[in-house]
C-alpha cells in the first residue's frame, strides 16, 4: 500500500498498488466510482447474448437437422455450418476472456453483420429476422460497456473532449 496526502481534506489515504487485475482504465485511474449494479447488469446482458450464441454455435457443429434445412433455405450448403459454428464459438470465447473481450466484441460484430447481410439478401422480414443480429450486437456492446471501464473510457473521453 502506498500512502498519499489528499490536498482537499489534508488527510492521508492508502492507495493499492497496480496489480494484474487493474487495467489502465480502472476506477482509480479514471476517477470513476465502482458500481456493483452496473457490473452485474453488464454481466447479465453479456450472459444472455453469450448463452444464445454458444447454443447457436453448438447446434451448427452438431448438424441439427432443422439447422441444416434452415441453412439451405437461405442459400448456405449444410457443409458450411460446422465451419461457421466453429468461427462463432471462437469469437464467443474471445469475448468471454476479459483481456480480449473488446476484440471478441469486434469479431462478433463482424459475424453478426454477415448474418444481417444474409437476411437482407434472402428478403427475410426486417424486425424478426434481419434486425435480430443487431439486437444481439446491442446486448454484446451494451454488456461490455457496463462491465469494462476501457470501453466506457473510450466513449466518455470523446464526450468529455467535446464539452471542454
Amino acid at each position: 500500500m502506498e500512502t498519499t496526502l489528499d490536498s482537499k481534506t489534508n488527510r492521508t489515504q492508502e492507495i493499492a498498488p497496480p496489480s494484474a487485475g487493474n487495467l489502465p482504465f480502472d476506477a482509480a485511474a479514471s476517477g470513476e466510482p465502482f458500481s456493483n449494479k452496473r457490473l452485474w447488469t453488464g454481466r447479465i446482458l453479456s450472459g444472455v447474448a453469450v448463452l444464445f450464441l454458444l447454443f447457436d454455435g453448438i447446434i451448427k457443429l452438431a448438424h441439427v437437422e432443422a439447422v441444416m434445412k434452415a441453412a439451405e433455405n437461405i442459400g448456405y450448403p449444410a457443409s458450411t455450418m460446422a465451419p461457421i459454428g466453429l468461427i462463432l464459438l471462437v469469437c464467443v470465447v474471445t469475448y468471454l476472456i476479459p483481456r480480449t473481450a473488446i476484440l471478441g466484441a469486434v469479431l462478433l460484430t463482424g459475424y453478426l453483420g454477415g448474418a444481417v447481410a444474409t437476411h437482407v439478401r434472402v428478403g427475410d422480414p426486417i424486425l424478426s429476422h434481419t434486425l435480430f443480429p443487431i439486437y444481439f450486437g446491442a446486448l454484446i456492446w451494451g454488456g461490455l460497456y457496463l462491465r469494462d471501464r476501457r470501453v466506457r473510457a473510450l466513449i466518455v473521453s470523446r464526450d468529455a473532449r467535446l464539452c471542454h
